[in-house]
C-alpha cells in the first residue's frame, strides 16, 4: 500500500514539472538568458509618441489631401525635397520595387512621398514613379512629426505607417531593400486589417 501511495506521488510530481516546465524556461529565457537577437531590420516607432499631426499635406494640383485618405492601408513614406537627387530616386525606386514584390499583397500597400518644398517635379520623374502618391507638405511640421536616427535627416529614411494610420516604423540610412522586403512581407503576414 505503501510502495503505490509513493509511485502515485511521483507520477503527480512527474505531471506538474512536465505542466510548469514550459513556464520555468521561458522564465529563464526572459530573464536569465536574455535573447539578444531581434527578427526585425527596422527600428520599431511607439505611435503614442509620434501622432500624425495636421501636415498640410496637397496634391501637386494643390487639393488638400490628409494622409487619413489612405487609412485602411500600410503606407510606405518617404520625404523629400522637390529636386529629388538619386537617393531620392532610389528611394522611390526601391519602394516601388517593394510594393511589387508583396505579389498578391501589394494591393494592401501604398507608396506616399511627402515633398517638402515647393519646387516642380521633373515630368520624367512623376512619369516614371507613377502610382507614387506625391503629396506637398509643411517642411518644419515634418520635421517636427518624424523620428530620426542620430547624424541622419528625415530624407534618409523610409518610414511605415500602419493601416490604423500610426507610424510604426522606420529603415535605416542607405536600407537594404531585402531586408526592408523581409519586415514588410512579415508585417503583412501578421497583420489581418489592411
Amino acid at each position: 500500500m505503501e510502495k503505490s501511495k509513493n509511485k502515485g506521488r511521483w507520477k503527480l510530481l512527474a505531471v506538474i514539472l512536465v505542466c510548469a516546465s514550459p513556464i520555468i524556461l521561458s522564465y529563464l529565457t526572459y530573464y536569465v538568458i536574455k535573447p539578444q537577437s531581434r527578427t526585425n531590420y527596422g527600428a520599431f516607432i511607439d505611435p503614442r509618441d509620434h501622432p500624425i499631426p495636421a501636415l498640410g499635406t496637397t496634391t501637386l494640383d494643390g487639393k488638400p489631401i490628409a494622409l487619413d485618405a489612405y487609412k485602411g492601408k500600410w503606407i510606405m513614406l518617404q520625404v523629400d525635397g522637390g529636386e529629388c537627387p538619386a537617393v531620392c530616386e532610389k528611394k522611390l525606386h526601391d519602394i516601388r520595387q517593394l510594393r511589387l514584390a508583396q505579389g498578391k499583397e501589394m494591393e494592401r500597400i501604398e507608396r506616399v512621398w511627402l515633398i517638402t518644398d515647393n519646387k516642380p517635379l521633373d515630368t520624367i520623374l512623376i512619369r516614371e514613379f507613377d502610382g507614387t502618391n506625391m503629396l506637398r507638405a509643411k517642411a518644419d511640421v515634418v520635421r517636427g512629426w518624424l523620428p530620426v536616427e542620430e547624424g541622419t535627416t528625415i530624407s534618409d529614411h523610409i518610414f511605415m505607417i500602419d493601416p490604423l494610420g500610426n507610424l510604426m516604423m522606420r529603415f535605416p540610412k542607405d536600407a537594404d531593400p531585402n531586408k526592408i522586403k523581409k519586415d514588410v512581407t512579415k508585417l503583412l503576414k501578421a497583420s489581418s486589417i489592411g
